[in-house]
């Protein structure tokens, strides 16, 4: 089977011929019926060294997977073959006190482990065949379409561990702002507060098309990012400010938006990984502001994501390519012209 792999890092993935994978004890093979196409590609693609991380390529990309159950090894129960199945992204040890409870994405033993998960470091779906270690890390999809429920275990469960956090914050008379609100992980997360919030919702964006999005799936104000955003917020909220951004880019300059706006006792959390710096001393930010990074999200989390998209009030906004036209969704990803989410769909 043709498979989308990264050989080395700063360069471009490759289609090449692998073998079909065969599961042993306890592991599952997964037909992929779509893999998401993330803005963390890019970075591994193009920003990682030897030694930043404890592993590397080669492998195949796509770590945001959902398909059918093919195959079984020894040992799996509670699956059969042509169950629609979302695959969970992060995979930790299983045994310490987090992977416990279903916390994976923050395994106390991550850094032993020699990979992070299906697409980073281990083989991932931008393939037809997918091998999943352990069935603990598939979530039943009911009715869900695979293709469209792919980008819910990444763009989806990110912006809901985020947002997850801070819901004391996002009462009534609360204002929640998503900066990047018209990417795969902005337009799920304007979704996601207004599907779990009554939070008055402002979407940051550079484009318009992206602002006329979010404000169809429950954005109240748009704001073009620039110079002016942070007047334009404060004239919203009237003086008031934000009680909780979510930045889905993390960048200097939308570092500096949030922290410029998130009024006292807020929540900053920087969840895009633009390689951005927030300078922190008494005065730079509001008082007893916090300031968080976020790293996907939990098992369970994943379970409930996928019920908010079976009851239909989250959608992911997709755009399909197949195998062999992945590099042109990366192209437009890298460009800023991609819209929502692109899915790389192996047949």
């Amino acid at each position: 089977m043709q498979a989308l792999r990264l050989t080395a890092w700063k360069s471009d993935p490759e289609l090449i011929e692998v073998d079909e994978p065969e599961p042993g004890p306890g592991e599952v093979v997964v037909k992929v019926a779509g893999a998401g196409a993330c803005h963390s590609d890019l970075h591994l693609m193009h920003d990682f060294t030897d030694g930043l991380l404890p592993w590397g390529p080669p492998f195949t990309l796509g770590h945001e997977n959902a398909g059918w159950v093919e195959a079984m090894g020894p040992g799996v129960t509670g699956l059969a073959a042509g169950d629609p199945v979302a695959v969970y992204g992060p995979w930790g040890c299983g045994r310490c006190a987090r992977c416990r409870v279903g916390m994976e994405n923050y395994c106390e033993r991550q850094a032993e482990l020699g990979a992070a998960g299906g697409g980073l470091g281990h083989d991932g779906g931008m393939a037809r065949y997918m091998l999943v270690p352990s069935d603990r890390w598939l979530v039943p999809l009911g009715d869900l379409d695979p293709v469209a429920a792919a980008p819910l275990t990444d763009a989806g469960l990110t912006p809901y561990h985020a947002i997850k956090r801070s819901l004391p914050l996002l009462g009534a008379g609360s204002t929640a702002m998503v900066i990047g609100a018209g990417g795969g992980l902005g337009h799920m997360g304007v979704q996601i507060l207004a599907a779990l919030t009554p939070a008055t919702i402002i979407a940051v964006d550079q484009n318009q098309g992206a602002l006329d999005r979010a404000s169809q799936v429950g954005a109240q104000h748009g704001v073009i990012s620039g110079e002016d955003a942070a007047d334009q917020v404060r004239d919203i909220t009237k003086g008031r400010g934000i009680d909780v951004c979510i930045d889905m880019v993390g960048v200097d300059a939308t570092l500096a938006l949030g922290a410029a706006v998130t009024r006292p006792m807020g929540h900053l959390t920087i969840v895009g990984i633009g390689g951005g710096t927030l300078p922190i001393s008494f005065f730079s930010i509001a008082y007893e502001v916090s300031v968080a990074t976020t790293y996907w999200g939990t098992i369970p989390e994943l379970m409930e994501v996928v019920t908010l998209a079976a009851e239909g009030r989250i959608t992911p906004h997709i755009q399909r390519f197949g195998l062999a036209d992945a590099h042109t969704a990366y192209e437009a990803m890298q460009a800023g012209t991609l819209e929502g989410r692109a899915v790389i769909i192996p047949d």
